[in-house]
């Protein structure tokens, strides 16, 4: 799948970017017709500890699905949203079943 990751005020390095393309490639095992995803590491100023921002938003046929998350690290972000988004798209793939 192909993943457009944009950082925000920050340059993310090449870890970070390999894990996330790691962790949103898996999205293809629940529901192949992913046409592409976005996304968007933003850090935010503020003193607390969870200002790591982690939005992302997967094209499918016909719709787009979009989650943001909130967390200390956008490890445990992309872990988090990913999770999310593999119920959504599980859903998806349910109901297209049903109309079969």
């Amino acid at each position: 799948m192909k993943v457009n990751i944009q950082s925000v005020n920050f340059n993310a390095d090449q870890s970070l970017i390999d894990f996330i393309q790691k962790r949103m490639d898996k999205l293809d095992m629940f529901y192949d017709k992913v046409v592409s995803s976005d996304v968007y590491l933003k850090v935010e100023n503020t003193s607390d500890k969870e200002n790591k921002i982690f939005e992302a938003r997967v094209n499918v046929p016909g719709d787009s699905l979009v989650v943001k998350k909130q967390c200390k690290s956008f490890e445990e972000c992309a872990d988090s949203a990913t999770a999310s988004l593999e119920r959504q798209l599980k859903k998806r793939k349910e109901k297209l079943k049903s109309y079969l």
